[in-house]
């Protein structure tokens, strides 16, 4: 993984998991990747059928996020197994 700007091109790799109760309220699912959350969204991928596996994923980082103490937001666009 490497740092980039809001709206850049980003890549994960972990384990993708439904988000439960959270104090922030935006995303569907979260990946921990290097140690760090990450909140996910997606419009192009059902990511339900990726939960509890391990994927690479990618999308760009939703502009405006992280907010109320919460992790980055990523916008989803390919999801590919491990």
């Amino acid at each position: 993984m490497r740092n980039t700007a809001e709206g850049e091109a980003i890549s994960l790799t972990g384990r993708i998991e439904k988000l439960g109760v959270t104090t922030y309220q935006y995303g569907t699912h979260v990946i921990n990747a290097n140690g760090k959350p990450y909140v996910l969204k997606s419009s192009a991928v059902i990511l339900d059928t990726y939960v509890d596996k391990q994927v690479t994923l990618r999308g760009v980082k939703v502009a405006g996020y992280p907010i109320e103490g919460g992790p980055e937001l990523i916008e989803v666009s390919e999801v590919i197994m491990k």
